[in-house]
């Protein structure tokens, strides 16, 4: 899988990673091992990542037959678990102990007991998945005295296209902001599913350079006539056909753009077409850096401001900040289809 080359070649620049996460890796390829590993959270993508060098790395293969233990929460018992981290290692000065959904575990927190005195020969991983445990707690209390903690939160939605956008550059394949912001909308925040669809892409076209939007639709299956970042462009370019088609298929399609998704990706659009009015006479780098876009987007964005009068960006704008409450319910009780065909007749007047 995607995390098992980057936990082996990548820990040390892997830009997606905290500073936390980083300095947990760094510490492991050093080999300075700690007794006790407890990682929780959200996201499962970086705890698999963990997971997997503690399973691959640590041990050499000769030394993983006898000394590598992996156990699951909902079919162990803490007492076995226990009795697994008592055992000595066998030809080898460590053994490695992986407990898996261990917030399955009954009696979990009668492992504390062994919190307290961990054996010095052996490494202990507790992967804590898809909740934070109780910080409160004394096992986790216990953990964090006697080993080392990390919590895999969730990325906001927000964040996703630029986190694609930096993963894209550290296995060396560009990936444009509308490109990024694009797998962002179809694929969601799931972090393993987005690398296993980019990665899917590189399978097929090995050494390929740039992800386009023509390759994403082509292996990952996404197409860019109903992408929800080029429905406001359609409405701005005057492309009234591509408009009304994008229409129709958002509102057939309404849980591939929810209202308040298709809201800000307006208001995204007619916020760089306000902003492109100041920006008019400066270089295109002064002018993408100002606007906080790609330098290869903004001649589209200024030639669209042209056309567009500032009335009328002006106008859209407080259309959406209007039609971004009715979305979530305030003064509306309408649906996203019927709200959605409400605002794009009024931007059209």
């Amino acid at each position: 899988m995607a995390y098992q080359q980057i936990a082996k070649t990548l820990i040390a620049s892997y830009s997606t990673m905290n500073a936390e996460l980083k300095k947990l890796f760094q510490s492991l390829q050093l080999r300075q091992f700690a007794p006790i590993y407890f990682i929780d959270g959200e996201e499962p993508y970086y705890l698999d990542m963990i997971t997997n060098y503690f399973e691959d790395n640590i041990l050499t293969p000769a030394e993983r037959d006898f000394n590598l233990i992996v156990l699951y929460g909902k079919d162990a018992e803490w007492a076995d678990v226990v009795n697994a981290c008592r055992r000595f290692p066998m030809f080898a000065e460590k053994q490695v102990v992986i407990l898996k959904d261990a917030s399955q575990l009954k009696g979990f927190n009668e492992l504390a007991g062994y919190f307290e005195r961990p054996s010095p020969t052996t490494i202990f991983l507790i992967e804590h998945r898809f909740k934070k445990a109780d910080s409160r707690t004394k096992i986790v209390k216990l953990a964090k005295e006697k080993g080392i903690c990390f919590t895999s939160d969730k990325i906001r939605d927000e964040q996703i296209p630029q986190w694609i956008q930096t993963h894209g550059n550290d296995i060396g394949l560009r990936i444009g902001e509308r490109e990024a912001q694009t797998l962002a909308t179809y694929l969601g925040n799931d972090l393993q599913k987005i690398v296993n669809e980019i990665e899917k892409v590189r399978i097929n076209i090995p050494g390929e350079k740039e992800l386009s939007a023509g390759l994403i639709q082509k292996f990952i299956g996404v197409s860019r006539e109903y992408n929800v970042f080029e429905f406001p462009e359609a409405l701005t370019s005057g492309d009234l056909d591509k408009l009304y088609r994008m229409l129709s298929y958002f509102l057939a399609n309404s849980k591939a753009a929810p209202m308040p998704l298709i809201v800000g990706s307006f208001y995204s659009h007619f916020n760089r077409l306000y902003m492109a009015n100041f920006v008019r006479g400066k270089s295109d780098k002064d002018a993408a850096a100002a606007l906080g876009m790609s330098p290869y987007r903004i001649k589209d964005v200024m030639a669209a401001a042209q056309h567009w009068p500032l009335h009328r960006v002006e106008h859209c704008l407080l259309l959406l900040s209007k039609y971004s409450a009715m979305a979530v319910g305030i003064k509306s009780a309408a649906g996203d289809k019927e709200l959605l065909k409400e605002m794009i007749g009024q931007m059209l007047e």
